[in-house]
């Protein structure tokens, strides 16, 4: 297709080409007003003129008779741009005026008529057109008095080449203005296409241009680059994730298959075919674990929850996972300590929010109980909290261990992150990813903040709960 073809088959100039052709037309239709309403104001002119002029003349005849009439008449007559004026006898004899010729039948009735007339002093082929009134006088006399409705028509003639002038300087600016307004959106408009071309082909950081100045594409571009950077982020995550699986649960399945070689090898007892097989158990359980966790993050991520949001009292989950994990703390040699004030209803999915509250609590004991020394006499303390803070609700888990150093902070929250003195410790680096998750879709975050010593985790969600649409049966 030719630049001029796209030109003219976009949008944005077909758009111009019916607002042109509407301004043209209410042009047109202003235009025609003006002239019809120009027309009837002279033609109203004319009429009160030549009736001022009867009145006159027939005041002159009934008191001055016919003689005196024709003198007032013959003088008119001779004035520069007079009107038109005729006097006949009962016979049809003109007896005064300035009239040569009429249109037949015009001296026959009285009234207004409009008529084709020629002047005494022009020649036989001269005609002109006036608006004339005809009345009878007493004793059968006529009297028609006139004017040249030249001036109407040179009014029309005018207002006729103005318009066609002006409609066509409507269309050709319009049309100029078209073109140019449709190849600067165009222009724009290529520019977004030769990107989500590039983009199409793989290219996942282009993003489409702005001109800066907020306009509806602006406003367009903007929300798809946003929308581009979310799908970027996830395609990224994605490739981190299918790298991570190969990568982490490689080991766990070359266990699985070492083991059960092993016990078809050199098992010679039920005990140790059964020794191998609970084994085998266990670290399926560990596998099952881990893409159970991989797919709850990706219902969170996603938007889905396995159960719909619902109005609950954020405090009686603090106190039920806190009696849960309590036993657990103990044997580890920590006190685990719940501090809840009054009720604290929110929406959300309950079920999500008690998971990831586990999920803090369960990474306090396992890395808290690595400094589980008294403190001051005292066993390492894990406080698990929950408060109101204006429209928000903060469930907090705060521990006495290692911590995690700033720069790692936003690090750990990605799936199968674990740093380097976590390894010997148990665990799949999915966690905090499952947390931070949870939090985003009920539209909070998840916060990471130094104890000193120690970590505070804080997952901090609005009590209205997400935005979002809620997931179908």
């Amino acid at each position: 297709m030719t630049a001029f073809g796209k030109l003219v088959r976009s949008t944005a100039f077909r758009l111009t080409l019916v607002y042109l052709i509407v301004f043209a037309f209410y042009a047109a239709a202003l235009i025609a007003y003006f002239a019809l309403n120009t027309g009837r104001l002279i033609t109203e002119q004319i009429t009160e003129t030549v009736d001022t002029e009867i009145t006159y003349l027939s005041a002159q005849y009934t008191s001055g008779g016919l003689r005196w009439l024709v003198l007032i008449i013959e003088s008119r007559s001779l004035r520069p741009g007079s009107s038109l004026y005729l006097i006949t006898a009962p016979t049809g004899q003109a007896l005064a005026g300035n009239v040569g010729s009429l249109a037949p039948g015009v001296l026959d009735s009285t009234g207004w008529s409009e008529t084709v007339y020629r002047r005494l002093d022009e020649q036989e082929n001269a005609e002109h057109s006036a608006l004339a009134r005809v009345v009878l006088l007493s004793g059968g006399f006529r009297l028609l008095v006139g004017r040249d409705l030249e001036e109407r028509v040179r009014m029309r003639s005018i207002i006729t080449a103005a318009a066609r002038g002006s409609v066509a300087l409507v269309i050709v600016l319009g049309l100029a203005g078209g073109f140019f307004v449709t190849r600067r959106v165009l222009k724009r408009f290529d520019a977004m296409t030769e990107t989500t071309q590039r983009i199409m082909a793989g290219d996942l950081s282009g993003r489409l241009p702005t001109a800066g100045s907020e306009d509806e594409l602006d406003r367009l571009a903007v929300n798809l680059n946003v929308m581009l950077e979310r799908i970027e982020a996830l395609m990224r995550g994605f490739k981190e994730v299918s790298d991570n699986i190969a990568h982490d649960l490689k080991t766990p399945l070359t266990r699985l298959r070492n083991r059960a070689e092993e016990a078809l090898r050199s098992g010679k007892r039920e005990s140790d075919y059964r020794a191998a097989l609970e084994s085998t158990i266990e670290e399926s359980d560990e596998l099952i674990r881990t893409f159970n966790a991989l797919l709850m993050i990706a219902r969170a991520e996603s938007g889905q929850a396995t159960t719909p949001m619902a109005e609950f009292d954020a405090a009686d989950i603090v106190r039920g996972v806190g009696e849960l994990y309590d036993p657990l703390a103990d044997d580890k040699g920590l006190a685990l300590r719940v501090d809840v004030g009054a009720a604290m209803s929110m929406r959300g999915n309950r079920e999500l929010l008690t998971q990831a509250l586990a999920n803090l609590i369960d990474n306090a004991i396992k890395y808290g109980s690595c400094s589980a020394a008294s403190v001051n006499g005292a066993p390492a303390e894990i406080l698990v909290s929950a408060a109101n803070e204006g429209d928000n609700v903060r469930l907090s888990v705060s521990d006495q261990g290692p911590g995690i150093p700033a720069a790692d902070r936003g690090h750990v929250v990605e799936r199968f992150v674990r740093l380097e003195r976590s390894r010997s410790e148990p665990g799949s680096g999915l966690g905090l990813s499952l947390v931070s998750a949870v939090a985003h879709l009920h539209g909070g975050e998840l916060k990471l903040e130094d104890n000193a010593p120690g970590l505070k985790a804080s997952l901090v969600l609005p009590r209205s709960g997400p935005h979002l649409p809620q997931p179908t049966e």
